[in-house]
């Protein structure tokens, strides 16, 4: 069975993946950038070797986008800290993470080699590294079987399998078995992730598998420890401000009539709008639409900063500045939840805010703990959106325990980092 897996995924499904992306070449510039960008990595990793001595330790992570690297930055800095000759090669997936990731905790940035068998074999072979890392859901089997056959161990961390998740179906799970089975160890997110996980391993690996967390709420609590420093006011002292972050098309047509209903409700109240891709047109198109309704508009950019006392409507045309906006409001929407998945609610949590979202969130543990915890709701509709903010904006006792327990899910959830390189290391 395990020949029959290598040969689907290698003669039929890897071919099928290749004509579809050929076709969407066409049509979506990322996907360009990220083929053209896959063209030039082992000119990037061979120039990168032929400066260092040959003598390094060197640890490979791959994380798919800006966002799964967030969950991969604290064990980059912690695996430094306790090896800090070691050096860091970190691979991406998709062009979003690869563009806008500019960090010295990475010693190499690489687009992630194609996924055929010898590609991606003789990328290993090239830098052999001591252990090759997975963070979250990215994974590759050709690079992890490659990996495997060159006694090269792979990790995974921050595992997480979504409740009725397709990878436990008979025929597919068959397939992950002799995925995952090839790893040398697995941290995931809960037990009930550990549990899902040995269901599929069948008890018949060898890998070592470890309920560790995730480590992503480190991250954001590290970058709100530098932060806070000036914001340790009560939510309830800053202006009255509606953070809508990562807005995607569909958050749009859903929300909007809400949002032009409290913007006319509350006289006071002004929002800070986010959309998911702020190309130009985007926020050309965002700017015109409030401003055609009557309200005073301002951008913030890296050339021009917005002036926090005076606009309704403040469009952001910037990415990786939202953690510290958070800080200027006093509840957040973030998009995502009605398209393709809710983006980070980690950032406005942390800022203390209470967080709304759509309904696409049963994968993402952190949106799961907020809503038990009283820090975040679910909407599916405009209508749910205008009344949660309503009650929120028209009683301080609703949105102060909110507020705390938002907060008090990253402060619960921290030390996973730590956990996970210790594991890298020792495992």
């Amino acid at each position: 069975m395990k020949y029959f897996w290598f040969f689907v995924y290698k003669i039929i499904l890897i071919p099928i993946v290749v004509v579809i992306g050929a076709i969407g070449l066409c049509f979506n510039k990322k996907l360009r950038d990220g083929l053209f960008g896959r063209f030039q990595t082992r000119k990037v990793l061979k120039n990168y070797l032929n400066e260092l001595n040959g003598d390094e330790i060197i640890y490979w992570f791959h994380a798919s986008s800006h966002g799964e690297f967030l969950q991969t930055k604290p064990v980059l800095l912690g695996l430094k800290e306790v090896e800090p000759h070691a050096k860091l090669i970190v691979s991406f997936f998709s062009p979003s993470g690869y563009q806008h990731v500019n960090d010295k905790s990475i010693d190499c940035k690489i687009y992630l080699p194609l996924d055929f068998y010898w590609t991606v074999k003789s990328a290993l072979r090239l830098v052999r590294p001591e252990k090759l890392i997975f963070a979250a859901y990215d994974i590759w089997p050709n690079l992890i079987w490659a990996a495997k056959e060159l006694g090269i161990p792979t990790v995974l961390f921050a595992a997480r399998f979504k409740k009725g998740t397709a990878k436990l179906l008979p025929v597919v799970r068959n397939f992950y078995h002799h995925v995952y089975k090839n790893f040398h160890s697995i941290y995931t997110i809960t037990k009930t992730d550990h549990n899902h996980l040995q269901l599929m391993l069948e008890n018949s690996s060898n890998t070592t598998v470890r309920v560790f967390g995730n480590p992503r709420y480190d991250h954001v609590k590290s970058t709100a420890d530098k932060f806070t420093t000036e914001h340790t006011k009560s939510v309830l002292s800053r202006k009255k401000r509606i953070i809508f972050a990562s807005i995607h098309d569909e958050d749009e047509r859903i929300i909007y009539e809400s949002v032009l209903r409290l913007l006319n409700d509350y006289e006071s109240l002004s929002i800070l709008w986010v959309p998911h891709e702020p190309i130009p047109s985007v926020i050309d198109a965002s700017v015109q639409r409030f401003e055609e309704l009557g309200f005073k508009v301002s951008i913030f950019s890296k050339q021009t900063p917005y002036d926090k006392d005076d606009p309704k409507v403040i469009v952001v045309d910037v990415v990786g500045v939202l953690s510290h906006l958070y800080w200027d409001g006093i509840i957040a929407y973030v998009g995502g939840g009605f398209s393709t998945g809710i983006h980070n609610v980690m950032e406005p949590a942390i800022a203390r805010l209470p967080i709304l979202f759509g309904p696409k969130y049963k994968n993402f543990h952190e949106a799961e703990e907020l809503i038990k915890s009283g820090g975040g709701w679910s909407i599916e509709n405009g209508e749910e959106l205008f009344d949660k903010i309503n009650i929120l904006l028209s009683d301080d006792s609703k949105i102060i325990p909110a507020s705390f327990a938002a907060t008090d899910v990253i402060h619960r959830n921290v030390g996973a980092a730590t956990r996970v390189v210790r594991g890298i290391i020792r495992d």
